[in-house]
């Protein structure tokens, strides 16, 4: 009987790179998720409680439910957006001043 030959496995994608799970980002992602629960499921909790509120003749239960969600949704993509850039930007220029520091000097 002859031994069973390895069938070649494709390798699988290593663990994601450390800098995407900085401090930075993980407060990032909590902030937000932490928004998007409370503007999800807390204020569709009262709901009820804001509808004495009345913002431009209509209840303020309507408000949040029909557009606030949506658009504290879209902020949240916004705001993820630009942090993640403003964190990129930042680690960029970290790693431009430890090239330049590390650069041999000619003279």
């Amino acid at each position: 009987m002859q031994p069973l030959k390895k069938i070649h496995e494709p390798e699988l994608a290593g663990p994601f790179p450390p800098d995407m799970h900085d401090v930075r980002h993980l407060w990032l992602k909590g902030g937000l998720l932490l928004a998007w629960a409370l503007v999800s499921f807390v204020a569709a909790y009262f709901a009820r409680d804001l509808q004495a509120f009345v913002v431009a003749g209509w209840p303020l239960g309507h408000w949040i439910a029909a557009q606030g969600a949506v658009l504290m949704f879209i902020a949240i993509v916004v705001v993820y957006c630009w942090a993640m850039n403003r964190f990129e930007r930042q680690d960029a220029a970290r790693m431009a001043a430890l090239t330049i520091e590390r650069a041999p000097s000619h003279g």
